[in-house]
């Protein structure tokens, strides 16, 4: 009879049967030169975060309006302005551990800014700005310096971007607004628990309610990317870029635009 470590079948019986800790020991764990996988597991890596080539630009969202096509199509495009932005620091992976391009956008009075930022502000040249980003890079840009303008010419029509905002805050919400549950019935018994979540799980096995359950709380206010979107127009003089479709955020709220990690890179500089 061949042997079978009978630790590794108690471990998986305790898992299917609702345990909540099972133990293996190192002796029962085989190594990776013990257990032959097949090919094509072995050959597979883990996809690391892509990153992209060249800086993203910081912009600020003005509105929503709509542009025609010379063959009459209506296009819905959001307004992203371009105001005064300027880089602030190089991050290099040999000083700062990571290569990434700060920028900054905007001005802001100086009473407003703490000495430490105003220092930051005077070491790269530039004025007092309203707001910092970063922007990872995959190598360091030797093209660009502190105080270096950006312009909406970074990018050009028709390219695809990926832009990042924070949504709009919606407070607290129920299960039927903020996961579209379809609640419970109008009559057949059901009194005052309408728009309720009904059941959170199953019985005495597992017992609790497993971690992710969508339930009521604070709807909004985080960080959403939306990736692909196609620049309709750029607006050169008046540092505008019109993008397809909706933006997360309100009016006003800003917004980073960078280049589509799922789409080639474009043949431009920065």
């Amino acid at each position: 009879m061949p042997y079978m470590d009978f630790s590794i079948l108690r471990c998986f019986r305790s898992f299917f049967s609702g345990s909540k800790r099972c133990i293996l020991s190192h002796k029962s764990v085989k190594t990776s030169q013990d257990i032959s996988l097949p090919s094509y597991v072995l050959s597979k890596r883990v996809k690391q975060k892509q990153i992209p080539q060249r800086t993203g630009l910081l912009a600020r969202k003005r509105g929503m309006t709509a542009v025609w096509t010379q063959d009459g199509e209506r296009i819905p495009v959001t307004v992203l302005q371009v105001d005064r932005l300027q880089v602030i620091e190089i991050r290099t992976k040999k000083n700062n551990g990571y290569n990434a391009v700060q920028v900054g956008m905007g001005s802001k009075k100086a009473k407003n800014i703490s000495k430490a930022m105003l220092g930051h502000f005077a070491k790269a040249g530039v004025p007092p700005k309203s707001k910092i980003v970063e922007f990872r890079t995959k190598e360091p840009i030797e093209s660009l310096v502190p105080g270096t303008q950006l312009y909406v010419n970074h990018f050009k029509e028709g390219a695809f971007v990926d832009i990042r905002g924070k949504s709009i805050g919606k407070g607290f919400a129920g299960v039927m607004k903020r996961w579209n549950f379809h609640g419970l019935p109008a009559s057949h018994g059901v009194s005052i628990s309408h728009r309720s979540a009904g059941s959170m799980g199953q019985s005495q096995d597992p017992g609790r309610v497993l971690p992710g359950k969508k339930m009521a709380g604070r709807m909004g206010g985080k960080n959403v990317t939306i990736q692909n979107v196609p620049i309709i127009k750029i607006d050169h003089e008046n540092g505008l870029i019109l993008v397809k479709g909706s933006v997360p955020g309100p009016d006003k709220g800003y917004v980073t635009i960078r280049d589509a990690i799922k789409k080639t890179p474009p043949n431009l500089c920065n």
